[in-house]
């Protein structure tokens, strides 16, 4: 499958998500989408990410945009990761790894010489008509969330 590229329709999906219901993207047209892939609930840089977009909630919104995370991770562990953290977005859980391959952040990882599959932190701007407008792949996140905001108020 060949992942997304700017400019092209994002197809609708639909995942489970930890408001206890499913979620697609369709629910979202007429809105901008920021959604932000990452790898595993409660570890460092996944928590200081998704505390940086819970922190720019205001800015997102007056942006007339929505903020979406995915990771593989379950349901009851997003449920423990929003908890501990207060986060106010729905996060999906994505745990066949079919949304992350089609945005085409599901790749092999390497880690202390070990190599194992995973996803690649990225993130995706996808406008008000359900085009996919700007791309991050392979964030870092110091500054990241600041430059979503950026793209978002400029679109």
């Amino acid at each position: 499958m060949n992942e997304l590229k700017v400019g092209q329709e994002v197809p609708d999906f639909t995942l489970p998500a930890s408001t206890g219901q499913n979620i697609s993207l369709r629910d979202y047209r007429g809105s901008k989408v920021v959604l932000y892939f990452y790898p595993k609930n409660m570890t460092p840089a996944c928590t200081q990410e998704a505390c940086e977009f819970r922190d720019a909630g205001d800015p997102i919104a007056r942006g007339n945009a929505v903020l979406l995370g995915i990771s593989p991770d379950s349901l009851s562990s997003h449920a423990k990761f929003i908890e501990r953290n207060s986060l106010p977005f729905p996060l999906l859980s994505d745990e066949e790894h079919k949304v992350s391959q089609l945005f085409g952040v599901w790749q092999l990882k390497k880690l202390y010489g070990k190599e194992f599959m995973g996803i690649v932190r990225s993130t995706f701007l996808i406008d008000e008509q359900g085009l996919l407008v700007k791309e991050w792949r392979k964030v870092r996140v110091k500054g990241h969330v600041e430059a979503v905001l950026g793209e978002i108020m400029n679109k």
